[in-house]
Protein backbone atom coordinates (compact mmCIF):
# COMPACT_ATOMS: atom_id res chain seq x y z
CA UNK A 1 0.00 0.00 0.00
CA UNK A 2 0.86 3.56 -1.04
CA UNK A 3 0.87 5.84 2.08
CA UNK A 4 1.15 9.54 0.41
CA UNK A 5 -0.18 12.32 2.14
CA UNK A 6 1.58 15.87 1.70
CA UNK A 7 -0.16 17.97 4.46
CA UNK A 8 1.76 20.76 6.53
CA UNK A 9 3.79 19.66 9.40
CA UNK A 10 2.76 15.70 8.69
CA UNK A 11 4.93 12.93 8.32
CA UNK A 12 4.47 11.44 4.79
CA UNK A 13 5.38 7.64 4.77
CA UNK A 14 6.10 6.75 0.70
CA UNK A 15 6.60 3.23 1.50
CA UNK A 16 5.86 2.19 -2.29
CA UNK A 17 5.70 -1.22 -3.80
CA UNK A 18 7.68 -4.25 -2.97
CA UNK A 19 9.04 -6.89 -5.70
CA UNK A 20 11.51 -9.80 -5.64
CA UNK A 21 12.89 -9.05 -8.74
CA UNK A 22 16.28 -7.32 -8.88
CA UNK A 23 17.09 -4.20 -11.02
CA UNK A 24 19.89 -5.74 -12.30
CA UNK A 25 22.74 -7.91 -10.41
CA UNK A 26 23.43 -7.04 -6.95
CA UNK A 27 27.17 -6.35 -6.53
CA UNK A 28 28.61 -9.71 -4.81
CA UNK A 29 29.88 -8.09 -1.39
CA UNK A 30 29.70 -8.53 2.13
CA UNK A 31 26.42 -6.90 3.62
CA UNK A 32 27.21 -3.76 5.66
CA UNK A 33 24.19 -1.65 6.51
CA UNK A 34 24.14 1.60 7.86
CA UNK A 35 20.41 3.27 9.44
CA UNK A 36 17.67 3.04 7.62
CA UNK A 37 18.79 0.03 5.62
CA UNK A 38 17.87 -3.62 5.98
CA UNK A 39 17.65 -6.86 3.01
CA UNK A 40 13.96 -5.26 2.35
CA UNK A 41 14.39 -1.73 2.63
CA UNK A 42 15.81 1.81 2.36
CA UNK A 43 14.93 4.68 4.12
CA UNK A 44 15.74 8.10 3.08
CA UNK A 45 14.70 11.51 5.09
CA UNK A 46 13.82 14.37 3.30
CA UNK A 47 12.34 18.03 4.21
CA UNK A 48 10.48 19.82 2.11
CA UNK A 49 7.70 22.67 1.68
CA UNK A 50 4.75 21.91 1.22
CA UNK A 51 3.51 24.69 2.66
CA UNK A 52 4.69 28.39 3.05
CA UNK A 53 6.29 30.89 0.59
CA UNK A 54 8.34 28.48 -1.20
CA UNK A 55 5.21 25.64 -1.82
CA UNK A 56 6.30 25.45 -5.46
CA UNK A 57 8.91 23.84 -4.66
CA UNK A 58 7.00 21.06 -2.98
CA UNK A 59 6.58 19.52 -6.14
CA UNK A 60 10.58 18.06 -5.77
CA UNK A 61 9.03 16.22 -2.96
CA UNK A 62 6.32 14.69 -4.95
CA UNK A 63 8.68 13.60 -7.91
CA UNK A 64 10.79 12.13 -5.98
CA UNK A 65 8.32 9.94 -4.34
CA UNK A 66 6.56 8.97 -7.44
CA UNK A 67 9.92 8.11 -8.92
CA UNK A 68 10.86 6.00 -5.63
CA UNK A 69 7.58 4.30 -6.43
CA UNK A 70 8.51 3.69 -9.88
CA UNK A 71 11.73 2.26 -8.97
CA UNK A 72 9.65 0.13 -6.38
CA UNK A 73 7.47 -1.47 -9.33
CA UNK A 74 10.75 -2.19 -10.97
CA UNK A 75 11.86 -4.45 -8.08
CA UNK A 76 13.99 -1.90 -6.17
CA UNK A 77 17.20 -1.20 -5.72
CA UNK A 78 19.35 -4.28 -5.58
CA UNK A 79 15.68 -6.08 -4.53
CA UNK A 80 15.09 -3.59 -1.52
CA UNK A 81 11.94 -0.81 -1.76
CA UNK A 82 12.80 2.86 -1.29
CA UNK A 83 10.79 4.21 1.76
CA UNK A 84 10.82 8.02 1.51
CA UNK A 85 9.82 10.11 4.89
CA UNK A 86 9.39 13.32 3.60
CA UNK A 87 8.09 16.12 6.05
CA UNK A 88 6.77 19.98 6.03
CA UNK A 89 9.47 22.43 6.93
CA UNK A 90 7.40 25.22 5.01
CA UNK A 91 10.59 26.34 3.73
CA UNK A 92 11.60 27.57 7.21
CA UNK A 93 15.27 26.99 8.52
CA UNK A 94 14.16 26.67 12.35
CA UNK A 95 11.53 24.08 10.95
CA UNK A 96 14.00 22.43 8.63
CA UNK A 97 16.16 21.78 12.06
CA UNK A 98 12.96 20.27 14.02
CA UNK A 99 12.48 17.93 10.98
CA UNK A 100 15.96 16.89 10.11
CA UNK A 101 16.71 15.86 13.29
CA UNK A 102 13.62 14.19 14.02
CA UNK A 103 14.92 12.31 10.89
CA UNK A 104 17.80 11.06 11.89
CA UNK A 105 17.48 10.61 15.81
CA UNK A 106 13.86 9.21 15.29
CA UNK A 107 12.99 7.67 11.64
CA UNK A 108 16.92 6.60 11.69
CA UNK A 109 16.87 7.31 7.72
CA UNK A 110 19.96 6.25 5.63
CA UNK A 111 20.61 9.38 4.49
CA UNK A 112 18.72 13.30 3.95
CA UNK A 113 17.61 15.71 0.69
CA UNK A 114 16.60 18.98 1.39
CA UNK A 115 15.55 21.30 -0.40
CA UNK A 116 16.46 25.91 -0.75
CA UNK A 117 19.85 27.17 0.13
CA UNK A 118 18.43 28.72 3.74
CA UNK A 119 16.54 25.06 4.73
CA UNK A 120 19.96 23.48 3.74
CA UNK A 121 22.33 25.43 5.47
CA UNK A 122 20.44 25.24 8.63
CA UNK A 123 21.24 21.28 9.14
CA UNK A 124 24.44 21.41 7.16
CA UNK A 125 26.53 21.84 10.28
CA UNK A 126 24.29 19.04 12.02
CA UNK A 127 24.66 16.30 9.72
CA UNK A 128 28.43 16.67 9.10
CA UNK A 129 28.81 16.20 12.55
CA UNK A 130 26.92 13.09 12.70
CA UNK A 131 28.63 11.85 9.63
CA UNK A 132 24.73 11.84 8.00
CA UNK A 133 24.97 12.09 3.53
CA UNK A 134 22.72 14.81 2.83
CA UNK A 135 22.64 14.26 -1.00
CA UNK A 136 21.78 16.22 -4.15
CA UNK A 137 20.76 19.28 -2.24
CA UNK A 138 17.82 21.44 -4.29
CA UNK A 139 19.87 24.34 -4.89
CA UNK A 140 22.94 26.06 -6.37
CA UNK A 141 24.65 27.47 -3.54
CA UNK A 142 28.43 27.40 -4.37
CA UNK A 143 28.98 26.18 -0.80
CA UNK A 144 27.45 22.58 -1.40
CA UNK A 145 30.57 21.77 -3.19
CA UNK A 146 32.33 22.19 -0.26
CA UNK A 147 34.13 18.93 -0.21
CA UNK A 148 37.51 19.70 2.47
CA UNK A 149 34.68 21.36 5.14
CA UNK A 150 31.55 19.59 4.84
CA UNK A 151 32.32 16.04 3.32
CA UNK A 152 28.55 15.07 3.91
CA UNK A 153 26.80 17.94 2.14
CA UNK A 154 26.84 17.15 -1.93
CA UNK A 155 25.26 19.74 -4.38
CA UNK A 156 23.34 18.98 -7.62
CA UNK A 157 21.87 21.99 -9.33
CA UNK A 158 24.32 23.75 -12.27
CA UNK A 159 25.21 26.69 -9.12
CA UNK A 160 24.34 30.37 -8.99
CA UNK A 161 27.25 31.78 -9.42
CA UNK A 162 28.26 29.87 -12.96
CA UNK A 163 24.46 31.11 -13.56
CA UNK A 164 25.47 34.75 -12.58
CA UNK A 165 28.38 34.46 -14.71
CA UNK A 166 26.64 32.87 -17.75
CA UNK A 167 24.07 35.87 -17.53
CA UNK A 168 26.70 38.34 -17.21
CA UNK A 169 28.39 37.41 -20.48
CA UNK A 170 25.41 37.75 -22.53
CA UNK A 171 24.83 41.19 -21.29
CA UNK A 172 28.47 42.17 -22.11
CA UNK A 173 27.90 40.88 -25.72
CA UNK A 174 24.51 41.63 -26.59
CA UNK A 175 23.90 45.09 -24.39
CA UNK A 176 27.46 46.22 -23.16
CA UNK A 177 26.09 50.31 -22.65
CA UNK A 178 23.14 48.41 -20.52
CA UNK A 179 22.11 49.70 -17.32
CA UNK A 180 21.27 47.20 -15.07
CA UNK A 181 18.90 46.89 -12.05
CA UNK A 182 18.71 43.81 -9.77
CA UNK A 183 15.80 42.83 -8.02
CA UNK A 184 17.23 39.87 -5.58
CA UNK A 185 16.00 37.42 -2.74
CA UNK A 186 17.96 38.27 0.43
CA UNK A 187 19.76 34.79 1.05
CA UNK A 188 22.15 32.32 0.04
CA UNK A 189 20.21 32.20 -3.75
CA UNK A 190 19.90 35.87 -4.22
CA UNK A 191 23.25 36.92 -2.84
CA UNK A 192 25.38 34.09 -4.34
CA UNK A 193 23.36 34.60 -8.36
CA UNK A 194 24.47 38.12 -7.61
CA UNK A 195 27.92 37.49 -7.07
CA UNK A 196 28.57 35.63 -10.25
CA UNK A 197 27.22 37.93 -11.92
CA UNK A 198 29.40 40.34 -10.74
CA UNK A 199 32.33 38.26 -11.04
CA UNK A 200 31.33 38.07 -15.03
CA UNK A 201 30.92 41.65 -15.49
CA UNK A 202 34.34 42.27 -13.31
CA UNK A 203 35.16 46.01 -13.66
CA UNK A 204 32.12 46.59 -15.98
CA UNK A 205 29.70 45.84 -12.60
CA UNK A 206 30.59 48.95 -11.16
CA UNK A 207 29.00 51.10 -14.06
CA UNK A 208 26.86 49.03 -15.79
CA UNK A 209 25.14 48.06 -12.02
CA UNK A 210 22.63 51.00 -11.45
CA UNK A 211 20.89 50.04 -8.70
CA UNK A 212 20.04 47.08 -6.37
CA UNK A 213 17.21 46.22 -4.07
CA UNK A 214 16.52 43.13 -2.24
CA UNK A 215 13.74 41.39 -0.23
CA UNK A 216 12.71 38.75 1.98
CA UNK A 217 10.93 35.49 1.74
CA UNK A 218 8.51 36.47 4.18
CA UNK A 219 7.50 39.99 2.94
CA UNK A 220 4.06 40.06 1.48
CA UNK A 221 4.58 41.96 -2.06
CA UNK A 222 7.83 43.22 -3.91
CA UNK A 223 5.77 46.69 -5.46
CA UNK A 224 8.19 49.17 -3.85
CA UNK A 225 11.71 47.83 -4.48
CA UNK A 226 10.29 47.27 -8.58
CA UNK A 227 9.23 50.89 -8.76
CA UNK A 228 12.07 52.08 -7.39
CA UNK A 229 13.86 50.06 -9.29
CA UNK A 230 12.41 51.06 -12.90
CA UNK A 231 12.76 54.90 -11.19
CA UNK A 232 16.77 54.07 -11.68
CA UNK A 233 16.83 54.38 -15.29
CA UNK A 234 17.72 51.10 -15.82
CA UNK A 235 16.98 49.06 -18.81
CA UNK A 236 17.88 45.41 -17.79
CA UNK A 237 16.47 43.60 -15.14
CA UNK A 238 18.31 40.93 -13.18
CA UNK A 239 15.46 38.98 -11.22
CA UNK A 240 16.65 36.84 -8.70
CA UNK A 241 13.30 35.76 -7.33
CA UNK A 242 11.73 32.50 -6.35
CA UNK A 243 8.89 31.15 -7.81
CA UNK A 244 6.04 33.35 -5.68
CA UNK A 245 7.40 36.33 -6.40
CA UNK A 246 9.21 36.14 -10.17
CA UNK A 247 5.14 36.04 -10.70
CA UNK A 248 4.48 39.44 -8.94
CA UNK A 249 8.02 40.81 -10.62
CA UNK A 250 6.76 39.74 -14.02
CA UNK A 251 3.32 41.15 -13.76
CA UNK A 252 4.17 44.02 -11.93
CA UNK A 253 6.98 45.05 -14.50
CA UNK A 254 3.93 44.94 -16.98
CA UNK A 255 1.85 46.81 -15.50
CA UNK A 256 4.42 49.61 -14.56
CA UNK A 257 4.69 49.69 -18.56
CA UNK A 258 8.41 49.03 -17.93
CA UNK A 259 10.38 47.36 -20.98
CA UNK A 260 13.62 46.59 -19.71
CA UNK A 261 15.26 43.46 -20.80
CA UNK A 262 14.54 41.05 -17.63
CA UNK A 263 16.65 38.54 -16.84
CA UNK A 264 15.37 35.58 -14.55
CA UNK A 265 17.10 33.26 -12.73
CA UNK A 266 16.29 29.93 -13.74
CA UNK A 267 14.68 28.84 -10.52
CA UNK A 268 11.71 30.74 -11.85
CA UNK A 269 11.85 29.59 -15.09
CA UNK A 270 8.92 27.33 -14.62
CA UNK A 271 5.67 27.78 -17.46
CA UNK A 272 3.39 26.14 -15.15
CA UNK A 273 3.96 27.72 -11.72
CA UNK A 274 5.41 31.05 -12.50
CA UNK A 275 4.80 32.22 -16.02
CA UNK A 276 1.04 31.12 -16.42
CA UNK A 277 0.30 32.35 -12.95
CA UNK A 278 2.09 35.78 -13.89
CA UNK A 279 0.26 35.96 -17.53
CA UNK A 280 1.82 34.17 -20.46
CA UNK A 281 1.74 37.64 -21.92
CA UNK A 282 3.41 39.23 -19.89
CA UNK A 283 6.28 37.10 -20.22
CA UNK A 284 7.22 37.50 -23.31
CA UNK A 285 11.28 37.68 -24.27
CA UNK A 286 12.15 37.36 -20.99
CA UNK A 287 15.60 35.49 -20.68
CA UNK A 288 16.89 32.58 -18.73
CA UNK A 289 19.23 29.41 -18.40
CA UNK A 290 18.28 26.04 -18.46
CA UNK A 291 20.29 22.77 -18.64
CA UNK A 292 17.20 20.45 -18.08
CA UNK A 293 14.91 19.56 -21.30
CA UNK A 294 11.64 21.93 -21.10
CA UNK A 295 8.36 20.03 -21.71
CA UNK A 296 6.73 22.92 -23.05
CA UNK A 297 9.47 23.32 -26.12
CA UNK A 298 8.13 21.84 -29.31
CA UNK A 299 11.98 20.50 -29.71
CA UNK A 300 11.16 18.46 -26.92
CA UNK A 301 7.39 16.93 -28.19
CA UNK A 302 8.11 13.68 -29.86
CA UNK A 303 11.50 13.23 -27.98
CA UNK A 304 11.49 9.62 -26.14
CA UNK A 305 13.37 10.56 -23.10
CA UNK A 306 10.56 13.30 -22.95
CA UNK A 307 8.13 10.95 -23.96
CA UNK A 308 9.09 8.43 -21.15
CA UNK A 309 8.82 11.22 -18.65
CA UNK A 310 5.04 12.40 -19.33
CA UNK A 311 4.48 8.33 -19.33
CA UNK A 312 5.62 8.37 -15.88
CA UNK A 313 4.02 11.74 -14.95
CA UNK A 314 0.41 10.61 -15.89
CA UNK A 315 0.80 7.16 -13.99
CA UNK A 316 3.21 7.83 -10.82
CA UNK A 317 2.20 11.33 -10.33
CA UNK A 318 -0.77 12.52 -12.48
CA UNK A 319 -1.80 15.79 -10.37
CA UNK A 320 1.29 17.04 -11.34
CA UNK A 321 1.98 19.55 -14.57
CA UNK A 322 3.19 18.55 -17.73
CA UNK A 323 4.00 22.16 -18.53
CA UNK A 324 6.31 22.25 -15.17
CA UNK A 325 10.18 22.12 -15.50
CA UNK A 326 10.82 21.19 -11.84
CA UNK A 327 9.03 18.40 -12.64
CA UNK A 328 11.84 17.33 -15.29
CA UNK A 329 14.04 18.28 -12.89
CA UNK A 330 12.79 16.38 -9.83
CA UNK A 331 12.86 13.10 -11.79
CA UNK A 332 16.52 13.95 -12.71
CA UNK A 333 17.84 14.52 -8.93
CA UNK A 334 16.00 11.23 -7.75
CA UNK A 335 17.64 9.45 -10.45
CA UNK A 336 21.25 10.62 -9.25
CA UNK A 337 20.13 9.56 -5.61
CA UNK A 338 19.02 5.88 -7.11
CA UNK A 339 22.63 5.59 -9.35
CA UNK A 340 24.04 6.58 -5.52
CA UNK A 341 22.64 3.38 -4.25
CA UNK A 342 23.20 1.38 -7.27
CA UNK A 343 26.36 1.91 -7.11
CA UNK A 344 26.22 0.99 -3.35
CA UNK A 345 25.98 -2.81 -3.97
CA UNK A 346 25.28 -4.31 -0.51
CA UNK A 347 27.45 -1.90 1.52
CA UNK A 348 24.81 0.47 2.10
CA UNK A 349 26.76 2.06 4.81
CA UNK A 350 26.27 5.94 5.13
CA UNK A 351 30.40 6.06 4.70
CA UNK A 352 29.89 4.37 0.96
CA UNK A 353 26.91 6.04 0.07
CA UNK A 354 29.11 8.93 0.49
CA UNK A 355 31.63 8.02 -1.38
CA UNK A 356 29.34 6.46 -4.27
CA UNK A 357 27.33 10.01 -4.69
CA UNK A 358 31.00 11.58 -5.07
CA UNK A 359 31.94 8.67 -7.78
CA UNK A 360 29.11 9.24 -10.39
CA UNK A 361 31.53 9.00 -13.81
CA UNK A 362 29.51 10.60 -16.74
CA UNK A 363 26.06 9.54 -15.44
CA UNK A 364 23.10 10.59 -18.07
CA UNK A 365 20.01 11.90 -16.66
CA UNK A 366 17.26 12.00 -19.42
CA UNK A 367 16.16 14.49 -18.72
CA UNK A 368 19.03 16.98 -18.88
CA UNK A 369 20.18 19.14 -22.05
CA UNK A 370 22.19 16.86 -24.56
CA UNK A 371 25.80 17.19 -24.37
CA UNK A 372 25.22 17.72 -20.32
CA UNK A 373 26.12 14.65 -18.28
CA UNK A 374 26.42 14.09 -14.46
CA UNK A 375 30.16 13.91 -13.14
CA UNK A 376 31.35 14.09 -9.72
CA UNK A 377 34.80 13.21 -7.52
CA UNK A 378 36.04 13.35 -3.78
CA UNK A 379 37.57 16.77 -5.04
CA UNK A 380 34.67 17.97 -7.15
CA UNK A 381 30.89 18.02 -5.71
CA UNK A 382 29.48 19.92 -8.41
CA UNK A 383 27.02 17.58 -10.34
CA UNK A 384 26.16 19.51 -12.98
CA UNK A 385 28.25 23.03 -14.56
CA UNK A 386 27.08 23.83 -18.12
CA UNK A 387 24.39 25.75 -18.70
CA UNK A 388 22.21 26.51 -22.21
CA UNK A 389 20.12 30.39 -22.61
CA UNK A 390 16.61 30.45 -23.40
CA UNK A 391 13.95 32.90 -24.20
CA UNK A 392 10.32 32.84 -23.99
CA UNK A 393 8.30 33.30 -26.57
CA UNK A 394 4.83 33.96 -25.25
CA UNK A 395 4.31 30.01 -25.38
CA UNK A 396 7.53 28.38 -24.56
CA UNK A 397 11.39 28.76 -23.54
CA UNK A 398 13.40 28.81 -26.75
CA UNK A 399 17.03 27.22 -26.43
CA UNK A 400 19.80 29.16 -28.14
CA UNK A 401 23.21 29.87 -28.33
CA UNK A 402 25.68 26.81 -26.96
CA UNK A 403 26.01 24.99 -24.20
CA UNK A 404 28.13 26.82 -21.67
CA UNK A 405 29.85 27.01 -18.11
CA UNK A 406 31.68 29.19 -16.20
Amino acid sequence: MTKNAFRPLRRSVLALGASAMLIGTAIAQPKNYGPGVSDTEIKIGQAAPYSGPASAYGAIGKVIAAHFQMVNDQGGVNGRKLTLISLDDSFSPPKTVEQVRRLVESEGVLFIHTIGSSPTAAVRRYLNQNKVPQLFVSSGASKWGDYEHFPWTIGFNATYETEGIVFARYLLKEKPAGKVAVLYQNDDFGKDLLAGFKKGLGEKAKTMIVAERFYELTDPMIDTQLISLQASGADVLLDLTTPKFAAMAIRKVYEMEWKPLHILGNVSASVGSVLKPAGLEKAVGIISSAYTKDPTDAKWANDPQMNEWRAFMKKYYPDGSLDDWINVYSQGMAQAMVQALKQAGNDLSRENVMRQAANLKNFEIPSLLPGIRINTSPTDYYPIEQLQLTRFDGKQWVLFGDIIGK
